[in-house]
């Protein structure tokens, strides 16, 4: 029985397994995947886990629960040698040790792209996966209460200045739930006043979502600088040591929250430690039908899909495009490489991947979006719906799109819930608190320290 081997359990790995799983019959093929993870993150669901209205394990599909018939291992792939069918895992505790296989599929995806800007590395936080999202609310959450105790000053107005850095799908979606998110907190603190918020977005390019055209995309901003937020367009960021920022153009604030999301990366791994071929951006090389390689020189028993492969994109007007790495693309993707494994196993003809988008949609905060299908733009509440109908239909499980369901049913007569579990990240604080410094139990006959009980010192 030949062992196939999927590196990376996102979007596109995720639907390969899932798909070898129901179309592989018994005894023609071993499935191993291989993820640090023990989950698939629906990344669309981020921003909206960020403001509370999706509940954070609901945007996390078990690899365990829902792969039952594939070999989960929890570690990571450092190294990949083709030539002798073998990979390296590290594993989340012990040696690092190799894996052979007769079959490999690659979906890596990619890594959150940063730069060398002093401060970031200290003082920033991604947004790709749920860990971060979450992250980012309770930071939020945890503000508004520091605040709320601190008489108006330079203080208040940090903890009360959130920035976003990058202004693709990511940073435009995070930002607009961000905003959403403090205007409605302000109702339930009356200490605070709405001046004293200040949002910034700030992207180098002239314009944001390069997704959609350039009138969507300007009406965005209009939208988002209409509800409070600062939008810096041509503007890079200088530095933000020590929450300090200092942008481009010359404007300096102070900044307690600072989100990272000026887009994705080559994997170092498929970029550095792979004999497998690579484009000069650190892409896998893959063919129109998902196998590695050209047409002139294919490279056997090796797949790629996802953000981590180069596939060519045939539904574009030029040569040489290469799909883009969003969702969207990595689904399908990993569905037709699956197919694709299958015939090629049953000696049958792979077939070429091609799709035609379906638009762009994205949320800007609580009942505001905007889609774009060619020509056809929807914006405000009705965009809003299309997101989140589309996004429930894409949702991998229907265990998964039901709890999605339950939480924006209950949401809709009680509001969001702002309660902030920072400390979670931290969990000994509470007990280290508690347990407070050793005292020595007495000798008898002697007395406790003073302000100790005899009992208190035993305990101790």
């Amino acid at each position: 029985m030949r062992t196939i081997l999927i590196v990376g359990g996102g979007y596109a790995g995720f639907y390969t397994a899932w798909r070898l799983e129901r179309k592989l019959r018994r005894g023609e093929a071993r499935v191993v995947l291989v993820d640090p993870r023990p989950y698939m993150t629906y990344q669309p669901f981020l921003p909206e886990v960020l403001a509370g209205s999706v509940e954070a394990r609901h945007a996390a599909v078990s690899l365990r629960r829902h792969l039952s018939r594939t070999d989960i291992i929890a570690g990571r792939v450092t190294r990949i040698d083709h030539a002798h069918r073998r990979v390296t895992v590290r594993p989340a505790l012990g040696e690092e040790y190799a894996l052979g296989y007769d079959i490999i599929v690659v979906t890596a995806g990619a890594v959150t792209r940063t730069l060398p800007i002093p401060g970031i590395a200290e003082r920033a936080i991604g947004m790709k996966h749920v860990e971060e999202a979450v992250a980012i609310r309770d930071r939020l959450l945890t503000a508004f209460d520091e605040a709320a105790g601190l008489p108006p000053g330079p203080l208040r107005r940090k903890l009360l200045t959130v920035t976003f850095v990058g202004g693709g799908f990511s940073g435009v979606e995070g930002f607009g739930e961000a905003l959403a998110l403090a205007g409605s907190l302000l109702r339930r603190y009356p200490e605070l006043n709405p001046d004293e918020l200040s949002f910034h977005l700030v992207e180098a390019r002239d314009r944001i979502l390069p997704e959609v055209t350039d009138a969507p995309g300007e009406w965005v901003v209009r939208s988002l600088r209409r509800r409070g937020g600062h939008v810096h367009l041509n503007t890079q960021l200088r530095s933000a040591r020590d929450g300090h920022v200092v942008l481009s153009t010359g404007e300096e604030f102070d900044s307690e929250l600072i989100v990272w999301t000026a887009g994705n990366g080559a994997n170092p791994m498929v970029h550095n430690h792979t004999d497998l071929p690579v484009d000069t951006r650190g892409l896998l090389t893959v063919r129109a039908d998902l196998r590695v390689g050209t047409d002139e020189a294919p490279v056997p028993d090796a797949w790629g899909a996802g953000d981590d492969a180069a596939v060519p994109d045939l539904a574009a007007a030029g040569d040489g495009a290469a799909t883009v790495p969003n969702a969207q693309h990595a689904v399908r993707q990993g569905k037709l490489l699956a197919a694709n494994l299958i015939a090629t196993l049953r000696g049958r003809k792979p077939e070429p991947y091609l799709h035609h988008s379906l638009g762009a949609v994205a949320t800007l905060g609580l009942g505001r979006g905007i889609f774009q299908f060619h020509r056809l733009v929807v914006r405000g509440f009705p965009a809003w719906l299309m997101h989140r109908g589309y996004h429930v239909l894409a949702v991998p499980t229907w265990e998964r799109k039901v709890r999605v369901l339950a939480v924006w049913a209950t949401a809709v007569p009680f509001g969001r819930d702002i309660v902030s579990l920072r400390s979670v990240q931290h969990p000994r604080d509470a007990f280290l608190t508690g347990a407070g410094p050793r005292v020595p139990a007495p000798a008898h006959g002697v007395d406790p320290p003073e302000g100790t009980s005899a009992g208190d010192a035993r305990r101790t």
